[in-house]
């Protein structure tokens, strides 16, 4: 046996391991369930394809309607990006269809979860690009004639949210800045939530200055190897202290999630003081869930501090601006 096909090159364990004859090992993220209806929660999932060219697809949620009462019920719509790093993870994924479902059913929206291609063999700014192409499938149904029948039927485009963790919390920032830049017509961005979100930069900021090294230099390497034609920790994409277009987000409300024992905690507090420090005329809340770590919710979601963060994140949705 050729002795390069288990000889380790880069280690950013504990999601994926590079090995030196290419070949690459996901330590998570690869298990998948079948879209269904889920009895607990009331909510139907279904698959569809956004670009057969480029494989973008994505996961669909919608609760269970009472159609003879409110025949013409419009949701609020929901544009879902999950975490992993670029690298790992799926819609299809268990803990993001178990969190999809029971978002759905808590704040009564219309969810697309988007399965934007991944890091290395589709490394950054594709995932970007996939997430607008998305966002633009999405519009396309505004007029009640898009691919998708229970977007066309169901959903408000008056009240659109994005939200993701970690890498696609990330995305939905990013997403938000481009409808501020670029704009999607006819739709009105109401807020973006972001949770624990991968931000980073060179300088450190907060209790980063006594974060363990490792922990350090695995956002570090990590960006690296999802961007390697990045210009380092401080590109834009990663560092919104360096984004110029920071104050052009295209929504009037951003609620950002934090965990107490998350190495990226004090990222969203700073995002907070930078939106505030550059003149973002929106309204910025910051909830910290203390006790917990790094997307906690999505592998312990029965947990008191899950259900509320949950509540948190559908209170958010369901109040109008």
């Amino acid at each position: 046996m050729d002795s390069s096909s288990n000889e380790v090159v880069l280690d950013l364990s504990p999601m994926i391991k590079i090995y030196k004859d290419g070949h690459i090992e996901r330590l998570i993220g690869s298990d998948i369930v079948p879209p269904s209806f889920d009895p607990t929660t009331n909510v139907e999932s279904k698959d569809i394809l956004i670009s057969k060219d480029q494989n973008i697809s994505a996961r669909i949620f919608i609760p269970k309607l009472n159609n003879d009462q409110f025949p013409n019920q419009k949701l609020p719509l929901l544009v879902y990006f999950h975490g992993g790093g670029f690298c790992v993870e799926t819609p299809f994924s268990p803990p993001y269809h178990n969190f999809l479902n029971t978002i759905v059913s808590k704040a009564n929206v219309i969810a697309v979860s988007v399965d934007y291609r991944r890091a290395p063999e589709h490394p950054l700014p594709i995932a970007y690009e996939d997430s607008w192409t998305s966002l633009k499938w999405v519009v396309s149904h505004l007029h009640g004639n898009g691919s998708d029948e229970w977007i066309n039927r169901y959903a408000d485009f008056g009240k659109m949210f994005f939200a993701g963790d970690s890498a696609g919390a990330n995305i939905a920032n990013h997403m938000a800045i481009r409808v501020g830049t670029q704009g999607l017509q006819g739709i009105n961005l109401e807020g973006i939530v972001l949770v624990h979100t991968f931000f980073w930069g060179v300088e450190r900021v907060g209790s980063e200055a006594t974060e363990k090294s490792e922990h350090l230099s695995l956002a570090d390497n990590l960006w690296r190897f999802v961007c390697p034609t990045s210009s380092g920790s401080d590109d834009p994409f990663l560092n919104p202290g360096k984004d110029k277009n920071l104050g052009r987000l295209g929504c009037k409300r951003v609620l950002v999630c934090v965990a107490e024992n998350d190495s990226l905690k004090d990222r969203g507090w700073y995002y907070k003081e930078l939106l505030e420090k550059i003149g973002y005329g929106g309204v910025v809340e910051v909830i910290e869930t203390k006790g917990e770590g790094h997307v906690f919710h999505l592998f312990n979601p029965n947990c008191d501090n899950a259900i509320s963060l949950l509540n948190q994140i559908a209170s958010f949705i369901n109040h109008s601006g």
